[in-house]
């Protein structure tokens, strides 16, 4: 198995209405909804290690903790990007951080306050995380994994 500590991997969107709130039933704002920003992070955890996996491997996920802190509206650009931190056996600990991009649909800054660009920049970038936390997922055979949930079923 080659999956290290420090791999890494991000996954970029333009939030879209398919991806807001109210589409996904978790609000009622057309902003990037919070179950999106968790399956954009398991996306980028995902796609950390997989070319690193061996044959027949896959990994699911177990737990995870989302830091939501910044509404992105549609029509803005968010990168997510995932870092292996720590191996335990089949255990896989990730971080990962959501920024927002500069490119958004009607030029950078667009909808947003006075100053929010610039203040990214003078900022160094801080308050354009949208979210972060830490995730884990285990390694498990697929065909083992799928076998095992069929037989849970009646």
């Amino acid at each position: 198995m080659g999956v290290a500590a420090g791999q890494r991997a991000s996954v970029s969107v333009v939030v879209a209405d398919a991806d807001t709130a109210i589409s996904a039933g978790s609000g009622d704002v057309p902003v990037l909804a919070t179950p999106r920003l968790l399956a954009l992070a398991e996306a980028a955890a995902v796609a950390a290690i997989a070319p690193h996996l061996a044959p027949g491997m896959t990994s699911v996920g177990t737990s995870a903790s989302l830091e939501h802190r910044r509404a992105s509206p549609v029509g803005t650009e968010v990168v997510v990007e995932a870092e292996l931190t720590e191996i335990d056996g089949r255990r896989l600990m990730f971080s990962f951080i959501a920024r927002e991009s500069a490119r958004r649909a009607g030029g950078a800054g667009a909808g947003r306050g006075a100053g929010s660009a610039t203040g990214a920049d003078e900022a160094g970038g801080e308050d354009l995380v949208v979210g972060a936390g830490t995730m884990e997922r285990v390694l498990v055979d697929r065909a083992a994994f799928l076998a095992r949930a069929a037989g849970l079923r009646p």
